[in-house]
């Protein structure tokens, strides 16, 4: 399992796992909440997506699980992120990239 990230579209998205269940997201969701202290303040779910926000060293970011593109995480800012908000997607993403493999 290697992380991803795009930049395409102007913000930092990491790209934690592609095509996953939806019981993937809720694990992982459990790990950043356990293990990182992680309180999500804003839950979305629609037909084909979830949006999960959470605050990570001041960083407004969302974990995002979709059916047909997986689970990432980025800035809620989108393009107006700031380096340290794309820095903090990268931080997170990489230190539960790390657990995930460590537990499997």
């Amino acid at each position: 399992m290697d992380l991803k990230v795009d930049t395409s579209q102007g913000w930092t998205e990491a790209i934690i796992e592609e095509s996953c269940e939806f019981n993937k997201f809720y694990k992982v969701a459990e790990d950043l909440a356990k293990h990182f202290d992680i309180a999500f303040t804003d839950k979305l779910k629609d037909f084909d997506s979830i949006y999960w926000d959470f605050d990570y060293k001041g960083s407004m970011l969302s974990l995002h699980y979709n059916i047909y593109l997986g689970i990432s995480i980025f800035p809620l800012a989108f393009k107006k992120a700031t380096h340290s908000d794309n820095e903090h997607v990268l931080q997170i993403a990489n230190a539960l990239l790390q657990k995930l493999l460590a537990d499997n």
